[in-house]
């Protein structure tokens, strides 16, 4: 309470004295106790009335003490379950919640992990992926600023993410990891990784990539052998040793029929071999017959440039080539797509010969554009022509209809640079991102396409698209978001299929491990996105004929549906649509592979790392009760005093109100019993 404050107090205590005792003692002539009485009561009530007018602020300061958190992370994925460790894990996971004197110490928090982070203790061990450095990333933000030693119940093997090591040093609180699987060294033959692209063109052949590994101290001899079917492909005899422990193996294999092709690489395994899943492993090639050719078609030099043939080329059924103006004009028949970046006059020509050929094209206008020259050789668009440029964040349509957008977060994108001014359509168009200033969404089209004569047509008003596909890269760590918005795109214009009202996306063929979603749109006869409508997909096993019925789920602007459980084999699939006959079928293939089985041991080496870099300490799955009795002695971890100051105004306080109505209630009585009044 301030000095000023406390004067102004002290004044309104004198103030309603001296009204109290001009009212009962220089008024009345006689003193007596009645009157005397009378003015404590009027005193009071003025006084009160007086505070209420000044309003001080008095502070309430809340004392109480905080227990540190104990946090107990266990990983759900099925390598625990491989290990055969799963009832040993849930039995410590239980003794640590029950100890009576860790739960009089600790707040006790219980999480699962497997590609993603839980608050649950409950646990199944089925979790195809181990993400560690997510679990420590996002346990950071949720322990920010606090005393939370931690415990990780794992075995140390990730099989997705970031190297955990890096994330843990930033996770500033004492690691104490419970080591589960066998630490033991077993001689061991594995075939590491296998590199092959995802398409393969017909009558070429593909080049594979294999990596074996030998973790033993003998001399074996094994063989390496490629079989699609019952047919030998390829192979070759290997030998190991102690100190030549690996092999890099170069090859090619035939696609000599269009479709998905499944193979099984295996390397042979040793007598003593202890884990024999880490020696095959499947994978798939689609051979296609024809290569998708974009022209991208610029008189400019621009990041966008580089930034577009490495999107687009992610794909490898596709292939993009740089051009001039005029070294396009005889080239157009060799392509599908022409990418027409900043137009100017040098461009006239190239315009003409794509109207004459009725060829798709995607126009990207900023602001090196002639804008004049747009509009003369642009029939269906036009665009204000100015001198100024503005910047343009992106906001996604969520109700556009040709092909399945993806959310990627635009609005954390950092803006286009473009030409200021609307751009005007003669045709109908669908726009996928708006125009966004600031927090305003114009509804004007950033970019937006359309159909005609059988044309398809898109047209981007900004450049720097290089900084959306690296922020993506910061949103999602990884380009993979980006590109596959990028490839629908360039999909959608390099076709002249006709708009569907069900539109499918899924991959043609899946690893076991991955996660495997189904999405689908539904339009309704206007080809507005209709959210009120049910689908199912009907999936049958090609190999033991059984069929599932299994429901989309609405997410955002798409239906989804996760086909995760199934497991590997051939399928064959039919959405329907529940009120209209409307149906789209297709068939994908699963291979039979389990990341988290490719480990034989514990990674007991990182563990005790992560442990030591962050002053806790790693246990064995058998020193558990060591852990708890160190985590009750250690001294660091003690409740911590805190205090809550609220500074709360006198006129909040609601009794002060009634007691100045009490006292002149009381006064009024008095005196009206006494005849006063």
């Amino acid at each position: 309470m301030s000095t000023q404050t406390l004067l102004l107090i002290i004044l309104a205590g004198i103030v309603a004295l001296l009204l109290a005792l001009f009212q009962y003692k220089h008024k009345v002539k006689e003193a007596s106790k009645k009157n005397a009485l009378f003015a404590f009561f009027r005193f009071l009530s003025i006084f009160g009335v007086l505070l209420l007018l000044i309003n001080p602020k008095l502070e309430q300061v809340n004392v109480y003490n905080e227990k540190p958190n104990l946090v107990v992370a266990v990983d759900n994925s099925n390598s625990i379950k491989y290990f055969n460790q799963e009832e040993n894990v849930a039995s410590i996971v239980q003794r640590i919640k029950e100890d009576k004197k860790l739960k009089n110490k600790f707040n006790i928090d219980v999480f699962s992990f497997g590609n993603t982070l839980n608050a649950s203790d409950s646990l199944s061990f089925t979790e195809n992926q181990t993400n560690i450095d997510k679990a420590f990333r996002e346990l950071s933000q949720v322990y920010k600023r606090t005393v939370s030693p931690s415990i990780i119940i794992s075995d140390g093997n990730q099989t997705y993410g970031n190297d955990y090591e890096y994330s843990a040093k930033k996770y500033n609180q004492p690691i104490y990891p419970i080591v589960i699987g066998d630490t033991t060294r077993y001689s061991d033959l594995k075939l590491k990784q296998l590199n092959v692209n995802k398409y393969a063109f017909l009558k070429n052949k593909f080049p594979v990539e294999a990596i074996l590994v030998y973790n033993g101290d003998q001399n074996v001899n094994t063989k390496f052998v490629v079989t699609s079917g019952k047919s030998t492909l390829y192979s070759k005899n290997l030998s190991f040793s102690e100190n030549d422990n690996s092999k890099i193996l170069n090859f090619t294999l035939p696609a000599n029929s269009v479709g998905v092709k499944s193979y099984r690489a295996s390397i042979i395994p040793i007598a003593t071999e202890k884990n024999k899943a880490n020696n095959s492993n499947n994978f798939a090639v689609e051979v296609v017959d024809e290569k998708t050719k974009v022209a991208i078609v610029s008189s400019v030099l621009h990041p966008d440039l580089g930034m577009l043939k490495k999107s687009i080329e992610t794909n490898e059924q596709r292939e993009v080539v740089f051009l001039k103006p005029q070294e396009a004009i005889n080239q157009l028949n060799d392509f599908q797509l022409v990418i027409v970046y900043q137009p100017n006059n040098s461009f006239s020509s190239l315009f003409e010969a794509l109207k004459l050929q009725n060829k798709n094209k995607f126009v990207i206008a900023g602001s090196k554009t002639d804008f004049k020259f747009l509009n003369k050789v642009s029939e269906n668009y036009q665009h204000d022509i100015t001198s100024q440029t503005e910047d343009y964040q992106p906001a996604l349509n969520v109700n556009y209809s040709s092909f399945i957008v993806d959310d990627l977060d635009f609005e954390s994108f950092p803006p286009l640079l473009a030409n200021f001014g609307e751009p005007t359509f003669s045709v109908p168009f669908e726009s996928i991102l708006y125009k966004k200033i600031g927090s305003i969404n114009t509804e004007e089209p950033l970019l937006a396409t359309f159909e005609i004569n059988e044309r398809r047509e898109a047209v981007l008003f900004g450049e720097s698209l290089w900084k959306w596909r690296a922020q993506s890269f910061i949103n999602t760590e990884g380009f993979n978001a980006f590109d596959n918005f990028t490839g629908k795109l360039i999909q959608y214009l390099a076709s002249n299929k006709r708009k569907n009202r069900l539109n499918l996306d899924y991959e043609s063929f899946y690893q076991g491990s991955s996660n495997i979603v189904m999405s689908a749109q539904f339009f309704n006869k206007n080809y507005e996105f209709d959210a009120n409508e049910s689908l199912n997909v009907i999936i049958t096993d090609k190999v033991n004929k059984t069929s599932k019925t299994i429901p989309f789920i609405l997410k955002n602007n798409n239906y989804q549906v996760d086909l995760s459980t199934l497991p590997a084999s051939d399928y064959t699939f039919t959405v329907k649509a529940t009120r209209e006959n409307i149906s789209k079928s297709g068939n994908f293939k699963i291979l039979e592979y389990n990341v988290e089985q490719q480990f034989i041991n514990a990674n007991v080496s990182k563990l005790k790392t992560i442990a030591n870099q962050s002053k806790g300490g790693a246990y064995f799955i058998s020193d558990y009760n060591t852990l708890i009795k160190d985590l009750i002695n250690d001294n660091r971890y003690k409740p911590m005093q805190k205090s809550i100051k609220n500074i709360v105004p006198l006129i909040d306080w609601k009794y002060l109100l009634a007691l100045i109505a009490l006292t002149l209630a009381i006064e009024w009585f008095l005196r009206k019993y006494n005849g006063l009044i």
